[in-house]
Order: structure tokens, then C-alpha cells, then sequence
């Protein structure tokens, strides 16, 4: 019979109770037992939603991120956080955040706030990680409590559990060497650690335990390779079944290798890999498991199910009781219930799955294996319907949208002159001083603001009078910012919940959702739009706030938008044409908005691209495709606007070296990025580039609550300095402030225009 399991669960609840529970806790609103019990129920919770499943994960559950799970597991704390002797929790979240609850605080001598642990994007997904830091005197110690806690949780529940980790060389290969060590040299240290948590579980009746290892589907050198055959022959004498989980990708030239570790069962991504499977096959001894990611755990459209049954059905004879099925990575990434949406357009949704539709899906499958499709027959029928009326929808496709794609020419994203004759130009329209300052875009989200939309959206509030309550919150942020002393301003998006869903909804080919949220990172949610069909802009999105900032002061005024890689990437888009046509239809429509905000008078427009990198596909041999189309996409947006404008461009928390060729290629006149939790370290890149135009390192660490010094952020601006001409460079936050409270950013910001002044009066 085959197996069906699942390998991760959404931790943020269906009503986004950890979210609010941990902002709540760090507040000190809250207890921490309060925090704890509400993890304890939300884990019940998805235990019963997986019921049916005959292994269900235990592990994937985390406070913040599973990846600094995985380093308080392992022992590896950083040194600044080594002497505290408090709860756990509290250390775990100074990594986190650099700081834990107002309370916690009190009892923390000797590190109350410290610099916040480095976050990035989780390989090419929209989920951020803490990331593990080493130097070549890491030591490690298990720390096993937390993931004994919940398999003890599970099993009085009646749970058949498979604890989840993460594997050794993900683990490493995923961290960053604080020295100049080698990362590899540190695997020697780390197995015993691994052996020994290993053999804890066996201990209390474990049979099988999940070991994610993408790192699998990349590129990986004779190294590296190297290590996982070291690392997995040495825990193949753990008394547990070990499922390398590979995710993302393809394995292609590390197939024989993934085939060949000495464990009990492989996990692949048959979506994303599903050509590779009968290869695999081939590679497999007879007696290992293979587990078929067969659902798409990183989209919520439906899964066609006849043509995975026409598909793995003879696989099923062929394998027997060795073929497993599941979702093809965590369902972390899609919401967790599509029977939450009562307001969203009835084709669409009938179109869609969240992750307990994922998990129906998966039973149906598994039932249809083990009984005969006659046994799921009407389920398949309504299925096959629902897909039918997809296709045949009028509403995906728009000729004229198709007509506009397919008559792009290479004019259209090419600037009217270089760089250096635009900056003359933009210098003598703006008049800027040296190391002029701006934000990122967004002021914080007050609770007036949210009340306003919400009021609005329930229509107890008519358009006058919610027009007013944004033009109130406008003009509040512009006066702030005058009184700060800042160069080039913003509005302070008050208006917008989302920079992608703001946009979408006023979009057509785009549907939304009332609880689609998924984790980006800690209690940060995002509502990805749904993608539905060819995208068109019905009419101007921005202008009208963007021009009324304006008219309120005499300094610059940034137009805001949302590039079309980023719209793309951080929506659920459509599969049912190339990603890279979706992305043009999104440069078209916004190139449209770009012009109009230039019409009205705005001489300097950001053009958000925060998701460039996380598009890129795990394998460098493949990025080349991407970045044509990406980089292409951008310019078409941009590139239709005169010299004297200025266009910006953002990107978050992203590696950015080893594609800076294509961002400079973007050819944005200013790009601004995240530099100060990774210290300055991704202006490394400028060292052997010469990146031609000008560059805002951010220096103010928007994800945590602490304050920047005035004396930090000239040092790092001296840093940038170094590698960057100082008349190229910009003071600015690493992101938005839409998350932060005005009494943390008015002070952050007044030491950066004070950072600024100090920066001059040395030049």
C-alpha cells in the first residue's frame, strides 16, 4: 500500500492566532506561558487537519523559524547571546529580532538588545530564515528539548509522527562564516550532535525521521558532494529510518549521488522535477523508499488528479509499498484553508487549493492507489470539472493583452541616454546635498490607519471620508519628514495594505483573498493576490496620492510602485503559460503608471524590485533565462520616463553578488538594499564591480525594534565608502517602516539625517 504523508504544515494558524500571540507576548501584553499554550493548541489543531495521513510531521512547528529551531537544537547560539540564563524563548527571540518581551527584558543584564541574527530568503522562496553563524571555534551541543516536547505532544494525541530537521549540509551550507574559516570543516563537529539527537528519537519509538536536504537541487562542487557521503555513512547506524527531503528543483547531475546515500527513503519534487523520476528509479536499490512530491506545495492551484493517477499508477505496480506520496515541499508556503473564503470570486476559488485542499487531494490520490479510482469516482469527476472550466474560461485571456506582449520591441526598455549625462541632469532638476536621505517608501501602519481601512472595506465608512483619513495620514508623514530633515520624501503609503495586493486590486487578472496568509518571516504575514489571467491596468493606481504629498511640500517627492518581477514573485501566479509572459503583461501595466506619475509632475520614481533574486532558479546554469527576461521586464517599466526623472529601484533582504552584472544591467539611476544586519558585507561585490550608478546601503535595521546610533550608522556609511564613490552614495533605512511604531522611527531616522550631516561636514 503507499504511504501518504506530509511534510511540513502553515505554523501561523487559519486566523493568524501566532501572529497576533507573539506580538502580543513581545509587547508584554502577554505571558510567555500564555504564548506557549497558544502553540500548544495550534499544534493539536493542524495534528487533527492531518489526521488520515499515515505520517504527519512533528517539528515543523516553530515560534519564529525553523532554521533557528534547528541552531538552538544544535547549540549553536551566537556568542552575543551566550551568557544569557533566562527562558530559552527569550534568547531565541534576541536572535531573532534583537530583543524579546518588555518584561524578559528586565532580567537580562547581559543582553537585553543585541544585533538581531541575518535573515534571508529560504533558497527561492518568499519565507525568510535566521541565519546560523559559525566561526572555526563553533562548538556544538544538543539541546533536544523542544522537539521532544512536541513528539510527546503528538503522541498522547494518538499522531503517527515523523520529526522533521534539518539536514547537516543544508544546515552548513545555508550559514555564513563569521571569520574566515571554512564552513565544511565544521561537519566533523556536527555529525556526533546529529548522531546523538538521532538516537534520542529512537529512543522514544521513532521509526522514521525527515531530513530536509535541498541543498541538493543545486550546483554543488566535489566538496560538497563529498560531505553528504561523509555525513549520511555515518548516520546510517542511527537506530531510526532516515527520508532525505529534496524540494525546489531537480536533482539532475546529483541523482546518483541522492540515490545512493546510505538512508532508508528519498523524497523528490515530482512538480518540479518530474523527468527526473523514472532516471531515479533506474538509480534507486531495490529496497529504498521513494517518496513523489506530487501535489505543488508552493501554489494553491488544484491539482489535476486523473493525470497524477495516469502518471504514478504503473509507478505504484512497479513500486509497491516503496512508493510514498506527499505534497511536493511544506505547505508553509500556501494558506491554510480555502473553506475560510466566503468573499472571493466564486470561478476562481472553485479553481483553487489551500493546504487542507492539498491535503484532501492527497488522500484522494492515496485512496484511489489502494482502492481503485472507482472508490474516489466522484471526487476525480468534480475535479476534472473544476479544471475544464479553467481552461475555458474567458476570463484568463485577454487578446489585447496577448497582442501588446507579443509587440514589445527592444526600444522599449532602453533610456534615452547613459547614466552619467542622466545624473548631471537629475543633479542640477533636484539640487540633492551629499549623502542625500530618503526612506524606503512606506511610515508605520498605525491602528487609526487600520481602522480606517477596515472601517471603509465594511463600508462604514464612506470613500469621503476614508479619502480624508488617508490625506490626514499623508500629510502627517510628510510633515514628519520635514521636520527630520530629509531630502527626497514619501508619502507614507498609508493607503496601501500590501505593496503587491495594493496593486493587484487594481488590476485586472487578479482575485484576492480575505484569509490567504502565508509566513514571510516571524509574525510577519503576507497575502499573496491570486494570478488568475492576462494582466491590464484599468486606470492610474498612484497619481492621485503621490501628486497631493506633492502639493504639500517644496522638497522631492518619490512615486512609489511595485516592480514586476516583485508583483510576480510575490503573487500566486498562473501555470497555465511561462512566467516570463505573465512578467511582461505586469511591466506594460506598470510602465503605464511610471509615465503618468512623470506627467504629473513626480521627477523621482522607486520602482520596488525587493524579489529580483528570489526568482532566480536554484541552479546557476539556469539563471541566464531568468535574469534576460527579469532584467528586460524591469526596463520596460522604467526606461520610457526623460533624464531628469530619477528612477529608484529597492531589494530586500537578498545575496546580491553574484548577480550584480544583471542589477546594474536594470540600469535604475539609484538602488537602495539591505547592508546593515549582513555589516556591510554585500557591498563586497563593489569591490571587483564597478557598479556605475548610485547606491543607497541601508543602514537602519528595520526588522528590529532597537535604535540605530548616529555613531553606527556613519561607520557603516564609511564602510560603504570604501567601496562605493562617496558623491554615489544614499542614507537610507534597509526597507519600509510600515512595520515599526512611530516613537522607534522617529529617533532611528533623526540619528540617520544627524549620520548624514556628520558624513558631509568630513567630505
Amino acid at each position: 500500500m503507499t504511504t501518504i504523508h506530509n511534510l511540513g504544515f502553515p505554523r501561523i494558524g487559519a486566523k493568524r492566532e501566532l501572529k497576533f500571540a507573539l506580538e502580543s507576548y513581545w509587547k508584554g501584553e502577554s505571558s510567555r506561558d500564555e504564548l506557549k499554550s497558544l502553540g500548544a493548541r495550534l499544534r493539536k489543531r493542524h495534528w487533527e487537519n492531518q489526521a488520515g495521513l499515515d505520517l504527519a510531521p512533528v517539528g515543523d512547528f516553530a515560534f519564529y523559524d525553523q532554521v533557528l529551531d534547528m541552531s538552538f537544537t544544535l547549540g549553536n547560539l551566537p556568542e552575543r547571546v551566550q551568557g544569557f540564563h533566562g527562558d530559552p524563548l527569550d534568547n531565541y527571540f534576541r536572535v531573532a529580532r534583537g530583543r524579546s518581551a518588555k518584561g524578559a527584558e528586565d532580567h537580562a543584564a547581559c543582553c537585553g538588545g543585541v544585533a538581531a541574527g541575518e535573515m534571508t530568503k529560504w533558497f527561492d522562496t518568499n519565507y525568510h530564515y535566521i541565519v546560523p553563524e559559525f566561526t572555526a571555534s563553533t562548538q556544538f551541543e544538543l539541546d533536544a528539548s523542544r522537539l521532544l516536547e512536541q513528539l510527546a505532544e503528538a503522541k498522547a494525541q494518538g499522531v503517527k509522527a515523523k520529526p522533521v530537521i534539518v539536514g547537516p549540509v543544508t544546515y552548513l551550507a545555508i550559514g555564513k562564516a563569521k571569520d574566515d574559516s571554512d564552513k565544511l570543516a565544521l561537519l566533523e563537529r556536527l555529525l556526533p550532535v546529529y548522531g546523538e539527537l538521532l538516537d534520542t528519537l529512537a529512543a522514544r519509538g521513532v521509526e522514521w525521521v525527515q531530513v530536509d536536504e535541498p541543498l541538493l537541487v543545486t550546483e554543488l562542487d566535489t566538496d560538497w558532494q563529498h560531505a553528504f557521503n561523509i555525513a549520511y555513512h555515518q548516520l546510517k547506524g542511527a537506530k531510526v529510518k532516515l527520508l532525505v527531503a529534496t524540494y525546489f528543483g531537480q536533482l539532475q547531475e546529483n541523482a546518483y549521488l541522492a540515490a545512493n546515500l546510505p538512508v532508508a527513503g528519498l523524497h523528490v519534487d515530482a512538480i518540479n522535477d518530474r523527468a527526473g523520476v523514472q532516471p531515479l528509479i533506474n538509480l534507486l536499490p531495490s529496497h529504498k523508499v521513494l517518496s513523489l512530491g506530487v501535489i505543488n506545495g508552493r501554489n494553491i492551484w488544484k491539482t489535476d488528479l486523473t493525470a497524477v493517477l495516469d502518471w504514478i499508477e504503473p509507478l505504484a505496480e512497479r513500486l509497491g509499498d516503496r512508493l510514498w506520496i506527499a505534497p511536493s515541499c511544506s505547505l508553509l508556503h500556501v494558506p491554510v484553508d480555502l473553506a475560510s473564503e466566503q468573499k472571493l470570486d466564486a470561478d476562481v476559488k472553485s479553481w483553487l487549493a489551500f493546504a487542507l485542499q492539498k491535503l484532501e487531494e492527497l488522500r484522494v490520490l492515496g485512496k484511489a492507489l489502494r482502492d481503485g479510482r472507482a472508490s474516489v469516482q466522484q471526487a476525480l469527476a468534480a475535479n476534472r470539472a473544476a479544471l475544464a472550466a479553467r481552461r475555458a474560461s474567458p476570463r484568463v485571456n485577454d487578446p489585447a493583452v496577448q497582442a501588446a506582449v507579443a509587440g514589445l520591441s527592444a526600444d522599449l526598455g532602453a533610456r534615452a541616454s547613459a547614466y552619467a549625462e542622466r545624473a548631471t541632469k537629475q543633479a542640477a532638476h533636484l539640487k540633492l546635498p551629499a549623502y542625500p536621505t530618503t526612506t524606503i517608501g512606506s511610515f508605520p501602519q498605525t491602528a487609526e490607519i487600520r481602522h480606517a481601512r477596515s472601517e471603509f472595506k465594511a463600508g462604514r465608512l464612506d470613500s469621503p471620508g476614508y479619502q480624508a483619513a488617508m490625506r490626514a495620514e499623508i500629510e502627517r508623514s510628510v510633515r514628519e519628514q520635514e521636520k527630520l530633515g530629509l531630502d527626497v520624501l514619501v508619502h507614507g503609503e498609508a493607503e496601501r495594505n500590501d505593496m503587491v495586493e495594493y496593486f493587484g486590486e487594481q488590476l485586472d487578472g487578479y482575485a484576492f483573498s480575505q484569509f490567504g496568509w502565508v509566513q514571510s518571516y516571524g509574525s510577519r504575514c503576507v497575502k499573496p493576490p491570486i494570478l488568475f489571467g492576462d494582466i491590464s491596468r484599468p486606470k492610474a493606481m498612484t497619481v492621485e496620492w503621490i501628486t497631493y504629498a506633492q502639493s504639500l511640500t517644496s522638497k522631492p517627492m518619490k512615486g512609489m510602485l511595485t516592480g514586476p518581477v516583485t508583483i510576480l514573485n510575490w503573487s500566486f501566479v498562473r501555470d497555465d503559460q511561462p512566467r516570463s509572459v505573465t512578467c511582461k503583461q505586469l511591466a506594460l501595466a506598470i510602465r503605464d503608471e511610471v509615465l503618468d506619475l512623470e506627467k504629473a509632475g513626480v521627477h523621482v520614481i522607486q520602482i520596488d524590485e525587493a524579489a529580483l533574486r528570489e526568482g532566480l532558479p536554484l541552479r546557476k546554469s539556469q539563471w541566464k533565462e531568468y535574469l534576460d527576461w527579469a532584467v528586460e521586464s524591469f526596463r520596460i517599466t522604467a526606461n520610457g520616463v526623460r533624464d531628469e526623472t530619477q528612477i529608484h529601484t529597492h531589494m530586500c533582504y537578498s545575496e546580491f553578488n553574484d548577480i550584480i552584472a544583471s542589477i546594474a544591467g536594470m540600469d535604475a539611476d539609484v538602488i537602495t538594499i539591505e547592508t546593515s544586519r549582513s555589516d556591510m558585507e554585500l557591498l563586497d561585490a563593489f569591490e571587483n564591480f564597478q557598479y556605475p550608478n548610485e547606491i543607497g546601503p541601508g543602514v537602519y535595521d528595520i526588522h528590529s525594534p532597537n535604535i540605530p546610533t548616529q555613531e553606527h550608522i556613519v561607520q557603516l556609511m564609511r564602510k560603504a565608502a570604501e567601496r562605493v564613490p562617496a558623491e554615489r552614495l544614499w542614507v537610507n533605512p534597509d526597507c519600509g517602516l510600515k512595520t515599526r511604531q512611530w516613537a522607534e522611527v522617529i529617533p532611528a531616522l533623526t540619528n540617520m539625517v544627524c549620520a548624514a550631516k556628520t558624513l558631509r561636514a568630513s567630505t
